[in-house]
């Protein structure tokens, strides 16, 4: 395992510096890892400012999220409208029900609290049938994906440094045994190991793509999360 780490990091050295090749996708998998790209962002933009929406207070949202990872209920707060609710409806009372004003302000306070109740099932509906789907597809579906890709990506590393031996194995044919070995058969132990890592290469190429492919059925369930 040391051995192939330090492999790739002299591929990817190399890669950098210009003085090797490497295998590039291909334009339909660079398209659909684009495309992964930008459902990440722009989904991850989409719950921070959402749930900035809903609850504007950082510290608030801070807590909201340390008790959901504990899975404790949340505490009961009164939002600023059920604050203004109970001050204009106690104010009411004792200014005098029976009086002009403070009926007024019982009623207005009445209907603030009906409106503040409004609020809290929206922001609860939003949360359960929008904000936490798409964290869940986050925390879920886009690190796997993440995950494979740097597979791959590891993969694909190996995979050039295997051609970048047997290319350096050919160009030694002909040339005296070293340590015993002779170039041929250092040859043919480099073309085994191509081989190898090739097929290894394909395999999780094809295991990326069809998670990649997987975004589009996503994103239409994410689109019946807005409509929700």
């Amino acid at each position: 395992e040391a051995g192939s780490t330090i492999s790739r990091v002299v591929q990817l050295t190399e890669e950098k510096l210009g003085t090797t090749e490497r295998t590039e996708y291909d334009l339909h998998f660079q398209n659909l890892a684009e495309r992964a790209d930008v459902t990440k962002t722009w989904t991850e933009k989409i719950v921070r400012d959402t749930e900035t929406v809903l609850i504007p207070n950082p510290q608030t949202r801070v807590e909201d999220f340390i008790f959901e990872k504990i899975e404790k209920s949340k505490p009961k707060r009164l939002s600023n409208l059920e604050h203004l609710a109970l001050d204009m409806i106690e104010a009411g009372g004792d200014f005098g029900q029976d009086l002009p004003y403070g009926q007024a302000l019982i009623k207005v306070g009445q209907a603030e609290q009906k409106l503040g109740q409004c609020e809290h099932d929206f922001i609860a509906t939003s949360g359960i049938c929008f904000t936490q789907p798409l964290r869940k597809f986050l925390d879920g579906e886009m690190k796997t994906i993440t995950k494979e890709r740097g597979i791959l990506e590891t993969k694909r590393l190996d995979l050039d440094a295997c051609k970048n031996r047997v290319k350096k194995a050919r160009s030694m044919l002909g040339q005296q045994a070293k340590d015993g070995i002779s170039p041929e058969a250092v040859l043919e132990q480099a073309e085994r190991d191509l081989r190898v890592a090739q097929a290894e290469f394909d395999r999780q190429s094809e295991i990326t793509k069809l998670l990649l492919d997987g975004i589009s059925t996503s994103q239409a369930s994410h689109l019946r999360h807005l409509h929700a």
